[in-house]
Order: C-alpha cells, then structure tokens, then sequence
C-alpha cells in the first residue's frame, strides 16, 4: 500500500526544516545556551552586596505566598537573589517606597533592610528564592515595621 499523506505532510514540514541548518550552524558554547535573568552588585535598595564571612550555607526554595497573605516584616542577613515565576508581589521597603515584582521579574532582594511583601493579585506568588548565606547569619528573620 502507498502512503499517499507523506506528499503533504513533507511539503507542511519543508518551511521548518529550512530554519534548522542556520540554528546547527551556530557552534554551541557555555555563552550560546545562557539566557541571564539578573546581573548585580547591589540590592534592590542600592546597598553593596556583601558574603557573610565564614563557611558558605547555599539554600535554594521555592516560596509560595497565597493570594491576600503577606510575608510579615523581616530582615535578610544574607544576599538573596529572587525570580518570580507566578504572580506578582507587592514589596513595602519603608521609606525606600514600594515596588512591585512579576512573573519573570529578577531581584537581589534588601539586605539588612526591613521590607514586607504582600499577595494583592488573585493567583498564588511562587518564586525561587537563593539564600547565599553562611557564617551564623538569618536567612530571614523578623523585624519590626518602620515607623
């Protein structure tokens, strides 16, 4: 039996695979496969990053804040790095003003600054959160909120 579809199906497929031999072309580096979220070297709130001294403690999480919760105040000893998978979040960092972080948005996130984040959206937040922390120092711990 002849297959009388692989006429049209290969003639579908022609204008696509034209496109391949120029992206097999491109020779593959470290470079070509990296896509960068975010480049700093300060935080969100302008100050320096700085490593706690001692030996390095690396935590990766995924944070989900449901709709109409927020984060309560608190304080990052450590540098964090934040990208926003889903949602949005409102950050309140006092007299630093408020910003708000979307889905796809990358941050280092205020580093001994009290800051609050709330869900205003309808939808939970998820975010990957990377605490770059070590030598004794609170990934998160609470503060007061400014006065």
């Amino acid at each position: 039996m002849k297959a009388s579809w692989l006429g049209p199906l290969f003639a579908a497929a022609l204008p696509f695979a034209t496109a391949l031999p120029a992206v097999a072309d491109q020779p593959v580096s470290y470079q070509t496969l990296l896509t960068p979220l975010l480049k700093a070297g300060t935080d969100i709130v302008g100050q320096p990053l700085a490593y706690p001294e001692g030996a390095p403690v690396i935590t990766a999480a995924i944070v989900t804040l449901p709709p109409g919760r927020e984060t309560g105040w608190h304080v990052h000893e450590v540098p964090l790095f934040v990208h926003i998978l889903e949602g949005a979040i409102t950050v309140d960092y006092g007299e630093k003003g408020t910003k708000v972080y979307a889905a796809g948005d990358s941050l280092m996130e205020a580093m001994n600054w009290p800051h609050n984040g709330t869900n205003k959206g309808t939808v939970p937040v998820s975010m990957i959160a990377v605490y770059m922390g070590g030598g004794g120092k609170a990934d998160a711990k609470p503060a007061p909120a400014p006065q």
